[in-house]
């Protein structure tokens, strides 16, 4: 049996090679359509949608229309037998994810792979989407357990916060005050994130101070402005740490305009092409995150074998495609460890 997956996006309002739609959402497949006016499924086929984050992070962003600009979606179509689209509105709001996946759940689809706004608002429609039967799988950033049946995990909550925390403690010296700003207070990912950043600091590196948490609703601007508050009324500080990908070159900028490049550190989960600039300049020291691509490319996979009976509960291994035997503890689909990107390396890359 053909498959046909269906990709559902939240979407901020943009143009790249293969995407233009309305300001509301973007298609990406071989021929367009709007998938929001869509009311019926194709018989025979199995349909998977799988939701981003509303307003979502750049690394996301980048996670999806790389694979689009490097055609990777009609290698799929071919490999897999499935049909990739998006759609999807452009705010933030976790209700709007849910309102989507109602929709899903009304046209019948066979799978939904979420990124997820909100952990414990999201995680009801997920589970009426269960009991209907229908598959899901999240990744970039997890519901309850028991509203999915895997989670894609670009990188474990610890390694991701111990390389944060460890790489903040070299450049500091392992001491000195330090700060950090996220997207919400309420994002999943990060507040998971935060957990083991404190851990790595209170058992490794206890000299290191953490003196501020700061929101910047995935702004780069409101990051700037929140790094430029925590230098006035930190003096003493010695590094910011930006774990969302807006505010890595938010606070650069902030630094920079304050005349305290270098005597400021700036570090930060992003994407190297958003950060190259404030990195090759001295402002910005290290860069950390997942290979986008490998992830966007491992939820595709993954999603279409669990919609196919191919991904089941207890399996310890995936094969997914080019990126070869992934290894899967529990029901997380790991992708890898982070990688650090900095004024070495940064140019071998070009996301």
């Amino acid at each position: 049996m053909n498959a046909s997956v269906l990709w559902l996006a939240y979407w901020k309002a943009r143009t790249c090679l293969e995407c233009a739609e309305s300001s509301a959402s973007l298609v990406l497949r071989a021929t367009r359509s709007s998938v929001g006016t869509r009311t019926s499924v194709t018989k025979g086929c199995w349909i998977v949608a799988a939701v981003l984050k509303g307003f979502p992070r750049a690394f996301q962003e980048q996670s999806v229309l790389r694979v689009g600009e490097l055609r990777l979606f009609g290698v799929h179509s071919k490999e897999l037998g499935v049909e990739l689209l998006f759609d999807g509105p452009t705010d933030p709001d976790p209700a709007k994810q849910n309102e989507i996946i109602e929709n899903w759940i009304a046209l019948g689809v066979d799978a939904i792979a979420a990124a997820c706004e909100n952990k414990e608002g999201i995680s009801t429609a997920l589970r009426k989407a269960k009991k209907k039967g229908i598959k899901v799988l999240t990744y970039d950033s997890d519901a309850n357990p028991d509203a999915r049946d895997f989670f894609v995990n670009q990188a474990t909550p610890e390694g991701i916060g111990n390389t944060l925390m460890d790489e903040a403690s070299r450049l500091c010296d392992d001491s000195g005050e330090f700060a950090i700003i996220t997207a919400s207070l309420t994002a999943a990912n990060m507040n998971e994130w935060q957990k083991y950043i404190e851990a790595r600091r209170s058992s490794k590196h206890p000299n290191m101070k953490m003196v501020a948490l700061r929101p910047c609703d995935d702004l780069k601007d409101k990051a700037q402005s929140e790094a430029t508050a925590l230098l006035s009324a930190n003096p003493n500080i010695k590094l910011i740490m930006a774990i969302c990908s807006p505010a890595v070159p938010g606070a650069a900028e902030a630094v920079k305009q304050a005349g305290k490049t270098g005597t400021v550190k700036v570090i930060g989960l992003g994407l190297p092409s958003e950060n190259r600039k404030y990195v090759k300049d001295g402002v910005t020291q290290s860069v950390i995150l997942w290979k986008t691509i490998d992830l966007g490319y491992l939820t595709i996979q993954a999603t279409a074998a669990l919609a196919k009976g191919e991904l089941k509960p207890g399996a310890t291994t995936y094969k997914a495609g080019r990126l070869g035997e992934m290894q899967i503890k529990g029901d997380n689909i790991l992708l890898g460890q982070p990688f650090v990107f900095n004024k070495d390396n940064i140019d071998q890359f070009n996301f």
